[in-house]
């Protein structure tokens, strides 16, 4: 890591070194007073160091600074860290990672007056050393066991790395591909993201807080970021409540029950309070209807960001409206260091607000154990032991990479190829890229050596006999079409095309909002004139977000949906097209067709004027210049074998009001040639209610492995929860009346449905 500061004649990090060495007698008196308090609750142990701390001391484990600014603007406010350490005025420090700087800057805390040891938080997002697929690759899985060992390797390397915290899982809700954090996050879909989001705090935390395999989670962006106006980042978000309970606040319910350590809140406002200030989302839902038990902190200085936004005037008033809200740590703004010592006393802020963020905070380190052993994650044989099973871990990723990439066409079942190519075209500018291959949020973006490119392992895979010819064709973005010839010739000499377009790694994620998501510069116009030649053509597309690509829909023989894989990206994708692995991906969110439909979801409101037959829209709720229907739906995935869904049946028709339950069963059979996987999806439909119901909701999935010919019986449990929802003065309620339940392989794609009846109480007019 690189220190800035300096002091004196030594740089900042020799200071460092130097305190640490006087750090040692620190530590065994940490040591010797944890033996002696090992046998009390941990809340009486917060206690009791609580009733010896002053209010400096109180403040400063509110405060977190980054170790070097790569997550956000530099604060124009300089401070001198190294003695903010050794005072106790320092509670956590972000993008300090590694064995040696984190048991460094840990040595100089530990000469504070009451040795209370620092969190070491990062954005381990998608895997620290180990690339795993970017989140939205993932959810496209459908399969929470991987997704919870992704986040379980990306916790077993950052932990031995000194690591005690990650900023993930993301689990907004979004809607809207032109918002760059889309690819952060799970889609589009309630009940899919909150299943995600169990799995991944599961995955980061493990069985218990403590383990020095596992990380802190951290469950944000508190909330709704996800639906910010026009997919603009850090933008204002303006929705009904009823909205926010019954498609945005489940999935960070789902973490808090799941155990998720922490929250952190959003930059967006929400019914134009910014969330850091909210006392409604972090006071009313988190910590008094959720009885949230850990921290909260704020993104990186929203606490500051409240004076832009107009609802604070100065850092001060920033910081009192902040902590009275209930935002617990302040994120690199400076304003709880600066101004909450002089609100306490000026009575302006309770100091048992203060306390109580204090015992939150506390109550955490005690639970990883940094009181017994404050280096206990800083372990350098740990660290080079989990560095050695990189082969392991590598293995790991290609296998949920190769779960994530969607197969989205195959025209005349050109995929898997065959092996008797005498030459294979590669042309496009991401067939050789290794630091696009990674996309966004990666721990170590220049360590680009040990991502697997496609034409690497393509020419790996194709063997002697297949002559790989390649040709870049043209640039990401820019107008630049001068290598069009040399692709159009080498495509002439080939017997087929793979064509590997998209998204560079920097254009999804946090700021990268796009007003345009159709795929960038001259790429598609390369596609063109490829595929003019005649000769078959495989696109392969790599991006971190829905993109819009009309033409390659339309005219390409196939199209493989590879998103942004990581580590093993070339080796999943050529497995895939190879068919060693049958693609089995199924998009957690919709790819429409022009910018005009977005945002787009499937589970929209039917309006009082649906559009029953798109060539009759007179006076429906549709779009005259083109179909409705989104390109690619919600749950679309196909595979290199066929399944058919048969003979559903009910156990019973009615389910009566209370714990009363019924089962749906269908039979699914692989009537291809291929051993496969199908996500088999249940819809469900409230068709008259006190409040307007989507026109179909995911209520449950299963995925299911067959040989060619096999069949199995697939069931699924409906009961009372699975028929409620958020009534109009948000009381969570199942109202009697009928159902249609749908099956099916894809949102759009449901041939098997049957009506249920729910009989008995409930509120029925929603009051």
């Amino acid at each position: 890591m690189k220190w800035k500061k300096s002091t004196g004649n030594k740089t900042y990090k020799q200071k460092i070194k130097q305190h640490a060495r006087l750090a040692g007698s620190c530590l065994l008196l940490v040591c010797s007073q944890a033996t002696q308090a090992q046998v009390k609750p941990i809340s009486e142990r917060v206690d009791s160091l609580l009733k010896l701390m002053t209010l400096e001391e109180k403040v400063g484990q509110l405060n977190q600074y980054s170790g070097r600014e790569v997550t956000g603007p530099v604060s124009d406010k300089k401070t001198n860290q190294l003695n903010e350490l050794k005072n106790g005025w320092v509670g956590s420090m972000l993008n300090v990672k590694g064995v040696k700087d984190t048991r460094d800057i840990q040595a100089v805390a530990l000469q504070s007056r009451l040795k209370i040891p620092l969190l070491f938080s990062l954005d381990v997002i998608h895997g620290y050393k180990t690339v795993f697929p970017v989140p939205l690759a993932e959810a496209a899985s459908w399969d929470m066991e991987a997704i919870e060992q992704s986040a379980h390797i990306a916790a077993k390397e950052a932990a031995a790395a000194g690591i005690h915290w990650t900023f993930a899982p993301m689990v907004d809700i979004a809607r809207d591909p032109r918002w760059g954090r889309v690819m952060e996050g799970a889609g589009e879909d309630t009940y899919l993201g909150s299943m995600i989001a169990r799995a991944r705090v599961k995955g980061f935390q493990g069985e218990r807080l403590g383990g020095t395999d596992a990380i802190m989670a951290c469950a944000k962006h508190f909330a709704a970021y996800g639906a910010a106006i026009a997919g603009r980042d850090y933008n204002a978000v303006d929705m009904s409540e009823h909205q926010l309970w019954e498609s945005y606040l489940p999935p960070f319910k789902a973490a808090a029950d799941a155990g998720v350590a922490t929250f952190m809140n959003s930059f967006n406002t929400l019914n134009g309070i910014p969330a850091t200030g909210s006392s409604y989302l972090q006071r009313d839902i988190l910590k008094g209807a959720w009885k949230f038990s850990g921290f909260v902190v704020s993104d990186w200085n929203s606490v500051g960001e409240m004076i832009n936004w107009g609802y604070a005037a100065n850092d001060k008033d920033a910081a009192q409206k902040a902590i009275i809200a209930g935002s617990d740590m302040d994120m690199e703004s400076k304003a709880y260091r600066s101004n909450l010592v002089q609100l306490v006393k000026e009575g302006a802020v309770n100091i048992s607000v203060v306390d109580d963020a204090v015992k939150r905070i506390l109550y955490k380190k005690f639970e990883l154990g940094l009181f017994e052993d404050p280096y206990k994650f800083s372990d350098a044989a740990r660290e080079q032991q989990v560095a050695q099973q990189e082969a392991q871990h590598r293995d790991i990723a290609r296998k949920v990479a190769e779960k994530s990439i969607v197969l989205l066409k195959n025209e005349k079942n050109i995929l898997p190829l065959a092996r008797n190519y005498k030459a294979i075209a590669v042309i496009g500018p991401l067939a050789n890229s290794r630091r696009d291959m990674n996309g966004s949020w990666v721990v170590f973006p220049n360590d680009t050596l040990q991502t697997v490119t496609f034409l690497q392992s393509l020419q790996q895979k194709a063997g002697k006999e297949t002559k790989i010819l390649f040709a870049r064709g043209c640039d990401i973005e820019g107008s630049n079409d001068k290598g069009f010839a040399e692709a159009v010739k080498i495509a002439q000499q080939a017997d087929i095309v793979i064509m590997t377009l998209g998204e560079h790694g920097e254009m999804s994620g946090e700021a990268k909002s796009r007003s345009d998501i159709h795929l960038p510069g001259v790429q598609e116009a390369l596609f063109r004139a490829v595929q003019a030649t005649g000769k078959p053509v495989v696109t392969v597309l790599m991006a971190g977000r829905p993109l819009i690509f009309n033409d390659i829909a339309d005219n390409a023989n196939a199209i493989v949906y590879a998103w942004w894989l990581g580590s093993e990206a070339g080796n999943a994708i050529t497995n895939v097209l190879y068919g060693e692995y049958n693609p089995s991906g199924k998009l957690p969110i919709t790819f429409p067709r022009n910018m005009g439909q977005i945002p787009v979801s499937y589970n929209y409101y039917n309006t009082g004027r649906p559009v029953k037959n798109e060539k009759d829209i007179r006076y429906r709720s549709a779009y005259i210049d083109g179909p409705n229907s989104p390109r690619y739906a919600f749950g679309y995935g196909l595979s290199y074998t066929t399944f058919a869904y048969a003979d559903l049946s009910v156990d019973k028709n009615s389910l009566k009001d209370g714990n009363d339950e019924l089962t749906v069963r269908c039979k699914l059979t692989n009537t291809g040639k291929y051993a496969g996987e199908e996500v088999v999806q249940l819809y469900i439909r409230d068709n008259i209610s006190s409040v307007v119901r989507p026109v179909k909701e995911l209520k449950d999935f299963k995925k299911i492995s067959l040989k060619p010919g096999e069949s199995t019986v697939v069931s699924f449990v409906i009961n009372k929860e699975k028929l409620s929802f958020y009534n109009r003065r948000l009381q969570w309620v199942a109202e009697p009346g009928t159902f249609e339940l749908m099956l099916g392989g894809s949102s759009d794609s449901t041939p098997l449905k049957q009506t249920i009846t729910l009989e008995g109480g409930g509120v029925g007019n929603g009051e």
